[in-house]
């Protein structure tokens, strides 16, 4: 296939600008941190909308007020995990979250219950799927940052370590796994996405696990292995499923990309997708076996 000059130059340059704003929202501070996850938390949240509204055509009739609302509740479930030093005036976000979750659940309910005259439990088990798919997760990520300082022993200023070592993690695991699938890949993974093979899924994995692990402990000097290895492993396995279950939910939806806010890159759930099932299990697994 002959290289299309204007469509690499479009890739390129997207994926220039994503890197940028991704690693300033990241390493900044905490404030450009939660301002990330916060800005791909409604991303994703109007992306997945519209796929549910596709795969099942009663989603398309919610009302503004439960689209709306059921985005801003997942919202404060994410400032529940918010760091205690984030203030907005004299209130914390935490303490935002916490009467945020109460007052939109009141609200939310009133509308689904008491204002509509008939009750639709399938569209609103879509939108409390779309809660524990992409509110949690982010919920966890602003965890993870937290996490960074008990299990790290980093400072606030380095809190990003954690969330960017498993970020890195998957891109990592994404790269190696292409190269190995072109390589030897011969063997499909799944019918969901026949372009990944085993070979290139157990390569990548293990040469993105002793990357990570490798890197982390020699050039960053982050010493303690077990985290290093639960990290870089749930990103290869946990982050793959969630690469599958998007792109089943696209194929449901009959669209190739969830959104095109990233030209030539799809949107927010195509970049975000292994992020999204990799960042609670990490959480857990480290709140099992690393935290204090």
């Amino acid at each position: 296939m002959a290289l299309n000059i204007q469509v690499f130059k479009t890739r390129a340059l997207t994926a220039l600008i994503f890197v940028a704003v991704m690693l300033a929202g990241l390493l900044w501070n905490q404030w450009s941190f939660f301002a990330l996850f916060s800005l791909i938390h409604f991303g994703c949240w109007i992306e997945y909308q519209k796929l549910i509204a596709l795969i099942d055509p009663a989603y398309k009739a919610i009302s503004s007020v439960h689209r709306n609302i059921i985005m801003l509740l997942g919202w404060g479930l994410m400032l529940l995990n918010a760091s205690p030093q984030l203030h907005i005036g004299r209130i914390s976000l935490l303490g935002i979250g916490w009467y945020g979750v109460m007052l939109l659940t009141i609200v939310f309910c009133l509308n689904e219950i008491v204002l509509k005259k008939q009750l639709n439990l399938k569209v609103i088990g879509y939108s409390l799927l779309g809660l524990l798919y992409i509110s949690v997760s982010w919920s966890f990520m602003l965890g993870l940052y937290n996490e960074s300082i008990t299990v790290l022993g980093v400072f606030d200023a380095k809190a990003w370590e954690l969330p960017v070592i498993l970020i890195a993690s998957i891109w990592i695991n994404d790269t190696m796994a292409y190269i190995v699938g072109s390589f030897i890949g011969k063997t499909p993974l799944s019918s969901i996405s026949p372009k990944k093979t085993w070979e290139g899924t157990a390569g990548g994995a293990v040469l993105a696990i002793v990357v990570v692990t490798a890197s982390c402990y020699f050039l960053f000097h982050i010493q303690n292995i077990k985290l290093l290895l639960i990290v870089s492993s749930t990103a290869a396995i946990v982050g793959t499923f969630g690469d599958l279950l998007e792109s089943k939910l696209k194929r449901m939806a009959g669209v190739k990309d969830s959104g095109q806010i990233m030209p030539g890159h799809g949107g927010f759930l195509d970049r975000f997708d292994s992020l999204l099932l990799a960042t609670p299990v990490a959480w857990v697994l480290i709140e099992l076996f690393v935290a204090i």
